[in-house]
């Protein structure tokens, strides 16, 4: 049976605006701190083509390390399976940012999806360029995939990240040490901040998460990647897409889902679904508090999760 996904989004719209407990804004990056964390927005593009929202579902927000599936995605277009050589793909256990992880295993990050191994990744993508041509084809690449031109990047955001960043300053040297940043730290932190800061609405970013609910395909018709290197990403985003809160979203939610700092995750239903939701309130992992709250309701209501049997079409 097909879920009634308005009346879902409509009961979940109801039931995060009644929640006490709304998480902590990302206070060290001073423009999030200026976030009102009392709103919650959300939108599902479906595999047929619907588009369902509620909610603040169309105001902008800073995707943050949301954008880490992208460059990963571009990364992987330039150099293939190489990457692992330079990346791991297990779950950290660690925070987002542990630089002591970083030191135990000389310099090669735990995954992709953690500050350290997506730094790598921009290194990657940056490819011998100036900054400013790698966040271009970064932007580009979104505008594809969303069918969206107007995605741009928050300078404020960006400008706040720069000034502040030192931990990833600490973690990009660290690499460049053990020669896993081959261009000048600035360039490649430069490039990073800018990614980071990349601003979407929950209607751009499901819209934008479409070719990994599709095997890669474009909804618009050619192919983005191959079938086996979007269900690699999807794997990642299950295993690694919450930091050492990965497993516990796992278990609630049961979907891939990648989350960032600004308070959005995307979360992919193979086959159905992508999915964004932003309450900008975090968890002490670094999560949307009410976001999980709200994916881990909408999974028990559609009974989507990638753990269910293959669901034999009405």
């Amino acid at each position: 049976m097909t879920p009634d996904l308005d009346a879902i989004v409509g009961d979940i719209i109801a039931m995060m605006a009644q929640a006490d407990e709304r998480g902590a804004v990302a206070s060290y990056i001073p423009e999030l701190a200026k976030v009102d964390p009392a709103q919650f927005g959300i939108a599902i593009a479906t595999a047929d083509g619907r588009m369902i929202t509620g909610g603040d579902a169309d105001i902008g927000f800073s995707i943050q390390s949301i954008s880490k599936v992208f460059a990963l995605t571009l990364a992987l277009g330039k150099v293939g399976d190489q990457l692992w050589q330079r990346v791991g793909r297990e779950p950290s256990g660690n925070a987002f940012n542990s630089i002591t992880q970083l030191e135990h295993e000389q310099g090669i990050p735990r995954n992709p999806f953690i500050n350290a191994g997506a730094i790598v990744v921009t290194d990657v993508n940056l490819g011998g360029h100036e900054p400013r041509v790698a966040i271009g084809e970064m932007l580009r690449f979104l505008h594809y995939v969303s069918g969206d031109d107007s995605i741009a990047i928050n300078e404020a955001v960006a400008a706040s990240e720069t000034a502040t960043g030192f931990r990833n300053a600490a973690l990009a040297n660290y690499m460049r040490a053990f020669d896993n940043v081959h261009h000048p730290v600035d360039l490649v932190l430069g490039s990073y901040f800018h990614q980071c800061a990349i601003e979407m609405t929950c209607r751009q970013l499901a819209l934008a998460g479409r070719f990994l609910m599709l095997d890669g395909q474009h909804p618009g018709g050619g192919r983005v990647v191959p079938p086996r290197r979007a269900r690699r990403i999807n794997a990642l985003m299950l295993t690694c897409g919450h930091y050492d809160a990965s497993g516990d979203f796992a278990f609630r939610v049961g979907i891939p889902g990648k989350s960032g700092v600004g308070g959005g995750i995307m979360a992919i239903v193979p086959g159905r679904a992508s999915i964004a939701v932003w309450s900008p309130g975090l968890n002490a992992s670094g999560n949307s508090q009410i976001g999980t709250a709200a994916l881990e309701e909408l999974a028990r209501r559609t009974g989507w999760s990638v753990f269910s049997p293959p669901v034999v079409s009405d």
